[in-house]
């Protein structure tokens, strides 16, 4: 089948995310403006503290991939007081997204001793947003592509290679605890990345990376126009944690997708140890950086318990860490969580 179809979910459900969180209200002064920011500011802060500053640094990377004439850039969120090697996540953003996003997550993990690797894909990163408002959509149908698709996942998989092959990072990363995560279309890197096997006329797609040893799927969508889902993810077997809210929904002519699609995919998962974690409201684009997404209350909440239980679920995947850690989680957050579900811990 062709690989556009299988990407145009994740395309319309990034944009849809980041379009229907821009409610219709009446024009408001700066002062209103600004004391709305503050009041979201504050919320966000009161709900979800920062990591602390000294336990991790960043540096942004910049690569070139001259097999394939393509830029390919980062930033590394790295652990300041790990005294070995510690784990390594490979993160890939939704449509129109940046290298700069999810930091709530790169921050987060890296402070609790695992590092994190945020890739900016060429193609299918915040440009789709800048330039002719007119010719937004030929820049969405691009970044749709069946070669852009196809390049996220060779993005990683070389920006991976190039960090564990660089000096600069000798002896920081354990080659045997690698992982991938990603939101929305990132999602969809990460599926491929852990395994999923696309059919196409030619034969399969097969962008599985070896190196790739757990996998967190946040909203991640279904592929268009297949509607087996077995077919496609039932060939990954590493350990995965899906996130999801009721509200991570999608309604354009034409297409609709929601909360049931991100758990069919869930259930057709071909991983014998992997949970699903459903919170209550939220949106398809509280899981980015955003503040006013999901609602104001909702929003740090969902964000707190989401690193949380991510950095529970790499715990226990990479540290051999028991069950306790995620039922932790799972407790203190029930109030958040619809639903939450383990097969095989």
């Amino acid at each position: 089948m062709n690989m556009q179809k299988i990407v145009l979910s994740a395309t319309l459900l990034a944009v849809l995310g980041l379009v229907s969180a821009c409610s219709t209200r009446a024009p408001e002064s700066t002062e209103q403006s600004q004391a709305r920011m503050a009041q979201r500011t504050q919320a966000l802060q009161a709900a979800l503290p920062a990591p602390d500053s000294a336990l991790y640094s960043s540096e942004l990377l910049a690569y070139f991939d001259a097999d394939r004439n393509r830029n390919v850039t980062a930033k590394l969120y790295l652990p300041t007081k790990s005294s070995g090697p510690v784990p390594l996540v490979v993160f890939s953003h939704g449509i129109g997204g940046s290298r700069e996003g999810y930091s709530y997550l790169g921050k987060f993990w890296a402070a609790n001793g695992v590092a994190a690797l945020h890739l900016q894909h060429e193609g299918s990163d915040r440009s789709v947003w800048t330039g002719n408002p007119l010719q937004m959509l030929n820049r969405l149908q691009s970044a749709a592509q069946e070669g852009e698709a196809i390049n996220r996942a060779k993005d990683a998989s070389f920006a991976l290679s190039q960090v564990l092959a660089s000096a600069d990072f000798a002896g920081k990363f354990d080659a045997q605890r690698i992982a991938a995560a990603g939101h929305s279309y990132g999602a969809n890197t990460a599926m491929l990345l852990a395994g999923a096997q696309v059919e196409r006329e030619q034969g399969v797609l097969n962008l599985r990376d070896a190196r790739i040893k757990a996998a967190i799927l946040v909203s991640a969508p279904p592929f268009y126009g297949e509607f087996n889902a077995d077919r496609i993810v039932a060939s990954i077997q590493v350990p995965t944690l899906h996130i999801t809210a009721t509200a991570d929904d999608i309604a354009i002519p034409g297409y609709n997708s929601g909360v049931k699609d991100r758990e069919a995919i869930f259930n057709a998962m071909g991983s014998n140890q992997k949970t699903l974690a459903v919170f209550e409201g939220g949106s398809h684009s509280v899981f980015t950086d955003r503040l006013g997404t999901g609602g104001l209350d909702a929003n740090p909440k969902i964000k707190r318990a989401t690193r949380e239980l991510s950095l529970a679920f790499w715990q226990e995947v990479f540290q051999n860490a028991n069950a306790t850690g995620m039922r932790q989680v799972q407790q203190t957050n029930a109030p958040l969580l619809a639903k939450f579900v383990r097969v095989g811990a």
